[in-house]
């Protein structure tokens, strides 16, 4: 239950600061995601960011998998992880929790 309010207390007021921040912004987030990607420094930044998203994206397909749910179960959570990275595994948390049981 600690996890759940955990991810909770941080994805409410990320969503609220994410959401904020896109309505004020001045350009498109795929501008944004360009720009970004455009400098050495920052790129790596990216990178970084996306490498932490897709083992994200694998800890919730294998938790997601030993629970015995689908891939359409899973789809929102990778879509959410895609474009918001944060998002999608913290609201993973919110509505699964955290899965203390070990696959052999």
């Amino acid at each position: 239950m600690a996890f759940r309010l955990i991810a909770l207390a941080s994805l409410v007021p990320f969503s609220m600061y994410t959401g904020w921040t896109m309505l004020i912004a001045e350009q498109s987030l795929v501008a944004f995601g360009l720009e970004l990607i455009s400098r050495p420094d920052t790129a790596q930044l990216v990178i970084d960011l996306y490498l932490m998203a897709a083992l994200a994206c694998i800890w919730m397909a294998k938790d997601n998998r030993s629970r015995d749910g689908s891939l359409i179960d899973l789809l929102p959570y990778l879509i959410l992880t895609a474009v918001f990275v944060s998002v999608g595994p913290l609201l993973y948390l919110v509505v699964k929790g955290f899965n203390r049981e070990r696959q052999a």
